[in-house]
């Protein structure tokens, strides 16, 4: 009966630390601005002080990205439309999710 008193006593702390925090602007380009992020399979992004940014998955892709209105943007050409995403972070994992509740999660790499 103690063992499972402290389960549940523990309980919120486990779903606590599991929890994604949505980023502000400010923060979203603290956190991305100079990083890689892998999505694992060899595909890899990163994110220049000069708001290029790079894709590679099969192969290489160039775009631009920015944020706007506590969200991170990008554009691929040759498309001119921006996607827009809200950031949330949890430790070193960013989760981008897209208007319909669609989620990529990324890894801070090396």
């Amino acid at each position: 009966m103690r063992r499972f008193a402290l389960i549940l006593a523990l309980w919120p702390g486990i779903l606590a630390a599991e929890e994604f925090r949505t980023l502000t602007g400010d923060e979203i380009l603290a956190a991305l601005t100079g990083k890689k992020l892998d999505y694992g399979d060899g595909v890899w992004q990163t994110f220049d002080a000069t708001m290029l940014t790079q894709y590679v998955a099969d192969r290489p892709s160039a775009g631009r990205w920015a944020v706007r209105e506590d969200q991170y943007c990008s554009l691929w050409p040759p498309s001119d439309l921006w996607a827009c995403y809200d950031v949330q972070q949890n430790g070193d994992v960013i989760r981008f999710v897209d208007e319909s509740g669609e989620t990529t999660d990324g890894t801070f790499a090396e």
